[in-house]
């Protein structure tokens, strides 16, 4: 059995952080979202892969290649202009002789969900039971089947939402092939699958148990942790005197932890990183290679991506710092309202009342600089020495 895996769009809500990769490539945990994905799959006796890319889909293919460091195949499908997942598929329909699985790439299923999908004989889609379902498609079941999906709708008749993995036969590209427009000017699978229900032609569901979805960044934050919860403790690196470790915490190759450090995990630190002296790791914290982690230095519950230096005197909390950025000494960042109130980024409330800064790549701080709770800035933006960073930022500002 092949997987496809969806894997071409923007993922625009993700913004800044897809300004400069798709968002199936944000990292959690210490890999790409869609790298999580693959491996979950191949756990599951998957070994074959057809990648459906896109948006800067350089990214995708320069990490990946063909699968050989994994242990899998890959090949890959570009669609040129993202029209939705049913017009992603109907490019494949030369390339598939039987039942595939189907995975949206930015979404994380578990090799135990993925097992029970792959061993049915029949079209399934995969649901998990949400108490908020706001900007997902429900679904509505009876006797084993599905009946009725819904995309979006403002008021879903169920708590049951497309966890975006499917089992498909080859029914499905007839479907494709007759499938509209939606609304959203797309070609959308759901209504491909609407209408092999229509034609009488069974939809089976398998509920499941574990599933991490990513709409907006922040949601990255809980994301990190929970994959951090099942790292196992490694160290491929060097560890000075008077170095303290709490917890699990798996360290890179290439990788040096001075004297003085403080590292409570679960942590997981990358290759060729820098790390102290004298800094203060807190749990929850996922460091890419090639960072610097200075002096007087706090981290805390943050992805911080590969190629920054945080070296000088500096907080960052509950936040995301995209790569290559570079923070000022005395640089902080503020991660809770004084009113102790939920966050809001650009007038969407987070559910989080702590959540510090969302920075883009190459973003540089000035010595002293303050980044403001929920503050989003787009790459290769400059924030002066001295100067509060609020609000929206917009890819290349400067803010002095």
């Amino acid at each position: 059995m092949k997987a496809v895996i969806l894997a071409a769009g923007e993922g625009k809500r993700m913004h800044p952080l897809t300004y400069t990769r798709p968002k199936v490539m944000v990292p959690l945990a210490g890999r790409p979202i869609l790298e999580h994905l693959v491996l979950e799959t191949k756990e599951a006796s998957i070994r074959d892969f057809i990648f459906v890319v896109g948006y800067r889909d350089e990214a995708i293919r320069d990490h990946f290649g063909h699968g050989e460091r994994w242990g899998v195949n890959i090949d890959y499908v570009t669609q040129r202009k993202q029209l939705g997942t049913a017009d992603a598929l109907r490019t494949l329909s030369g390339l598939i002789d039987g039942s595939f699985l189907l995975a949206n790439g930015d979404a994380i299923i578990s090799r135990a969900d993925m097992r029970q999908i792959i061993g049915r004989d029949v079209n399934t889609i995969g649901l998990v039971e949400l108490e908020n379902t706001t900007d997902m498609g429900v679904v509505e079941v009876a006797g084993g089947k599905v009946i009725q999906i819904h995309e979006k709708v403002e008021h879903p008749p169920t708590k049951l939402v497309n966890a975006g993995i499917y089992l498909l036969t080859p029914e499905i590209f007839p479907a494709i092939s007759a499938t509209h427009k939606s609304s959203r000017g797309e070609y959308e699978l759901t209504d491909s699958l609407q209408l092999l229900i229509e034609w009488g032609i069974p939809l089976s569901y398998e509920m499941i148990a574990s599933w991490i979805n990513i709409s907006y960044p922040w949601d990255l934050l809980r994301a990190n942790e929970e994959l951090l919860t099942n790292i196992e403790p490694e160290n491929h690196g060097e560890i000075e005197e008077n170095v303290v470790l709490r917890g699990s915490i798996s360290v890179g190759k290439g990788t040096v932890i001075r004297s003085g450090s403080y590292i409570e995990g679960p942590v997981v630190i990358g290759d060729d990183c820098q790390i102290g002296p004298n800094c203060y790791i807190r749990p929850g914290t996922s460091i890419g290679d090639r960072c610097h982690i200075g002096t007087a230095v706090e981290v805390k519950n943050s992805i911080i991506m590969s190629g920054s230096k945080i070296p000088h005197h500096n907080y960052v909390g509950d936040s995301i710092i995209g790569e290559n950025c570079n923070l000022g000494a005395g640089t902080k960042v503020a991660n809770l309202r004084l009113d102790r109130k939920n966050i809001a980024v650009g007038g969407i409330d987070t559910g989080r009342r702590k959540l510090g800064a969302i920075v883009g790549d190459g973003v540089q701080t000035g010595i002293n600089s303050c980044l403001n709770v929920g503050c989003s800035i787009g790459n290769d933006s400059i924030i002066g020495p001295g100067a509060v960073a609020r609000g929206v930022i917009r890819p290349g500002a400067r803010i002095f």
